[in-house]
């Protein structure tokens, strides 16, 4: 076991809540482990005025933090798993995601209580092509704009009268105490939620097997299954933030899941919907199922018009 572990995070409030919970977590089972936090600004967090599927998608904020696994300076690093992408470079690894906090969006407004209430025309602001395209699908009428930086930086633009309403996740709005911030919870039947979203997940290189052993427990089966799951999906149908793709992955029963993933057009006019059953122990496989019935119901001229820019 190692004496000491840095723990590479971005230095937003929520990176800096999700580092700090893990740090509790291995001071509390390893008390005589030394843990520390090393603060770092990812270009995702430098480059505020352009949206995230215009510069390089959500592996913009891990990539410095595995610059710092990879020298030396950092032990591992903390990831909302939603910003993970699919395949990690070669050399690193998860050694573990936590369980999950509420997987759904929060509608956000200080006038109005939920979508259905929004007056025709209403400016929503979300950073997320995702969201954008469920919300386009639900409400034509509304008035998408994009919304970019840190919890804080954007309920201050909600609060400043930038926006009628915005749409974050639930989950950190939860774990930064921001929960009387949430008009209401949107039903994942309304707007399905990314693979991976409101789990964290813990990255290290591959080669440090003492890190693997460390962190093994704080590893939550179902929920790992219900991500491998879900970004299995995304990968298969190579998702990235280019792409309005949804996986959610539940737990049914103690041995089954239920996964439901879908893809859309950025203008929310059409989208393709698709889910499956399988087992815990199966999570991969169905993952891959429901990534081509989703082929199969028309996703791929979709995808492929998206890759190509249209």
């Amino acid at each position: 076991m190692p004496s000491r572990v840095v723990i590479a995070t971005r230095e937003s409030p929520l990176a800096l809540w999700q580092a700090k919970h893990v740090k509790a977590w291995l001071e509390q089972r390893y008390p005589q482990l030394q843990v520390e936090l090393l603060g770092m600004t990812t270009q995702g967090d430098r480059i505020l005025d352009v949206t995230l599927n215009k510069i390089g998608g959500k592996g913009l904020f891990v990539k410095e933090l595995e610059a710092a696994l990879q020298d030396g300076r950092a032990d591992l690093a903390v990831h909302s798993m939603k910003d993970v992408p699919m395949v990690l470079p070669e050399g690193f690894a998860l050694a573990a995601i936590g369980e999950r906090e509420d997987p759904r969006d929060a509608f956000v407004s200080n006038r109005y209580q939920s979508v259905d209430e929004l007056p025709e025309g209403s400016v929503v602001g979300t950073a997320s092509l995702r969201r954008e395209a469920q919300l386009r699908a639900r409400r034509p009428d509304l008035v998408i704009k994009p919304l970019r930086g840190n919890v804080g930086t954007r309920l201050k633009k909600l609060d400043d009268g930038e926006f009628d309403a915005i749409i974050l996740a639930a989950a950190g709005l939860k774990r930064l105490g921001l929960a009387e911030r949430i008009a209401s919870l949107i039903s994942v039947d309304d707007s399905l939620p990314a693979p991976g979203q409101g789990a964290l997940g813990l990255e290290v290189r591959a080669d440090r097997a003492d890190l693997l052993t460390l962190l093994a427990p704080f590893n939550h089966a179902p929920t790992a299954a219900c991500v491998t799951a879900e970004r299995t999906l995304s990968q298969r149908l190579n998702g990235s933030c280019q792409v309005p793709l949804a996986a959610y992955c539940t737990v049914e029963d103690e041995h089954f899941l239920r996964l439901r993933g879908l893809v859309a057009w950025p203008d929310g006019s059409a989208s393709v919907y698709a889910e499956s059953n399988g087992t815990l122990k199966s999570a991969a496989a169905l993952g891959g199922q429901v990534a081509d019935l989703l082929r199969t119901e028309g996703a791929t001229p979709i995808l492929h018009a998206l890759a190509q820019g249209a």
